[in-house]
């Protein structure tokens, strides 16, 4: 991967102020333009990922930083590196996903310093030929534009499961790793295997090795191109596979993809992009145009999951030390309950004027007492089916009282996991502890399907866990009903169930469940399936 610019000179400016601000005004046009036609050419999530950079790039107060180094002599160069590394440091501080978004604003920077200097930007490398793309880290626009013929696959040294690079690799199919510690190490020219599966990129491998991988691809390409039928067991055991989405627009490519369905819904995208909490109207016309994508489908929406990473200032805008464990989900909701009540209005609204099958969710419950209060909320505006995250290991290990009264559950294994072991989700220095794998999460979640069991409830996975294959097929063994994931990562998971009987499924979650720790639990789970016979 190319190495970014170097760093502008603090000499002083030779054109004048003016003349600076022209330049640097025109090349920051440029680039939100650029920005903006690579997310139109991308589509998809790209694009509201490259619209979102390029508004950055724009931003009045990043602009008047800029200006204001420009009229104390500075040169355009120094001036918007400087601006955009101080705002990109305020970003980093407050963590979580706007830390996330310090990358992002990193990549803006160079690319207008290098339309300043008249050069190409830093970008993907064009060998000639097929190659893994090694890097620090993966600009959003270069992402987005990967040539998958030439783009095997993607390892970074930084990144985490919510880093941009991450999000558009998952849309693509790209297989990709982030967060690899010692990716850096990696040379032009080394032989590497990457297996996403496993998170594992195996240097210098044997010939048994690479054949066994180039063996693994092809089950997997073929899998990809099987017809698509419903989520099942090899028993004819069903298992509805159902997508996660975060806007309306991916509706078409979920559902082209197989999904079943929609499990996770979403709302924040309505809400993050604005300074006022969207109308009732506004919210309406969105959740009619999901539902009518899924007639007679069941749709799992989640109202409004803020606070923590995801701060509102309408909704709340107070300082917390630790936002993780404040007034984030259904907290912040209560707190602010004309929202979630409009909310409520719209969706059901949204219910009648469509035939799509309903069900909505509160997010980060974590008592008995929150569940009555939001599924009572929710039945007052005439929602039919009303359920809870599962996120938090007091509402799993009271799973068979809060499924005593909410319809259904749905599994959250990223924050799950991020509470059960106390470590921040989005922090690279504690990512090792980010592993639904670990016994602890398996037991949480079984002990949630027992709860649901006890009640005659469906549960069902949303989290990130339900799109590894292997771990698909652990969570159904565990009492999981349904599975919803990225709508990529569908094909991989229906071929891997229709190998496993529910017997099967079974007895490879009771050894993982037998483990001590997240890699025995995946090596166990690994050799219980391979001695499985779905004939």
């Amino acid at each position: 991967m190319a190495e970014p610019l170097p760093a502008p000179s603090d000499a002083p400016s030779e054109i004048g102020a003016d003349e600076e601000l022209a330049r640097v005004h025109e090349a920051v046009a440029a680039v939100a333009r650029e920005l903006e036609a690579r997310g139109a050419q991308a589509g998809g999530k790209a694009r509201d990922v490259l619209e979102a950079q390029a508004m950055m790039a724009e931003d009045p107060s990043l602009i008047d930083g800029v200006d204001t180094r420009v009229k104390q002599g500075k040169t355009g160069e120094w001036a918007v590196a400087d601006a955009f590394a101080s705002f990109r440091d305020q970003l980093t501080a407050m963590g979580g996903y706007l830390g996330e978004r310090a990358a992002d604003l990193d990549d803006v920077a160079q690319r207008v310093i290098a339309h300043l200097r008249g050069v190409p930007a830093p970008g993907v490398p064009d060998p000639g030929h097929p190659f893994v793309l090694v890097a620090k880290d993966l600009a959003p626009a270069d992402t987005a534009l990967l040539n998958l013929d030439q783009v095997l696959a993607l390892v970074t040294s930084d990144g985490g499961p919510t880093s941009h690079t991450a999000i558009l690799a998952r849309e693509k199919s790209i297989v990709a790793i982030v967060g690899v510690a010692d990716a850096a190490g990696l040379a032009d020219g080394d032989t590497v295997i990457v297996d996403a599966a496993k998170g594992v990129v195996t240097t210098q491998p044997s010939a048994d090795e690479l054949a066994q991988a180039e063996n693994r691809a092809a089950a997997r390409a073929a899998a990809t191109s099987a017809p698509i039928t419903p989520g099942a067991l090899a028993d004819g055991t069903p298992v509805p596979l159902l997508a996660n989405l975060g806007n309306a627009a991916g509706a078409a490519q979920a559902v082209e993809l197989g999904a079943e369905g929609v499990g996770l819904f979403r709302t924040e995208f309505l809400f993050l992009s604005s300074a006022n909490a969207p109308t009732v109207e506004q919210q309406r016309a969105a959740y009619t145009e999901l539902l009518q994508a899924f007639p007679g489908k069941k749709v799992v929406v989640r109202v409004l999951d803020a606070g923590a990473d995801k701060p509102l200032a309408f909704l709340n805008d107070a300082h917390e030390e630790n936002p993780a464990l404040g007034l984030r989900g259904i907290r912040a909701l209560r707190a602010s309950e004309d929202i979630l009540r409009e909310q409520l209005t719209a969706l059901a609204e949204a219910d009648k004027a469509t035939d799509a099958d309903l069900w909505v969710m509160a997010p980060m419950i974590s008592t008995v007492e929150e569940t009555e209060y939001f599924t009572t909320l929710a039945r007052e505006y005439g929602v039919k089916t009303a359920g809870v995250m599962v996120e938090v290991p007091a509402a799993a290990l009271l799973a068979d009282k809060v499924l005593a009264i909410a319809d259904f559950a749905s599994i959250g294994t990223n924050d799950l996991t991020q509470y059960t072991f106390a470590a921040d989700r989005l922090l690279g220095s504690v990512a090792a502890f980010q592993d639904p794998w670990h016994p602890a999460v398996l037991r949480l979640i079984h002990e949630t399907a027992l709860g649901g069991k006890a009640n005659g409830k469906p549960v069902g996975i949303c989290g990130e866990a339900a799109a590894d294959p292997l771990l698909a097929v652990v969570l159904v063994g565990l009492g999981a009903a349904t599975l919803s994931m990225a709508p990529t990562a569908l094909a991989d998971v229906r071929a891997t169930l229709l190998q496993h009987t529910l017997d099967d499924a079974r007895r490879v979650a009771e050894a993982a469940l037998s483990a001590a720790d997240a890699a025995s639990a995946r090596e166990a789970a690994r050799a219980a399936s391979s001695n499985t016979d779905a004939g």
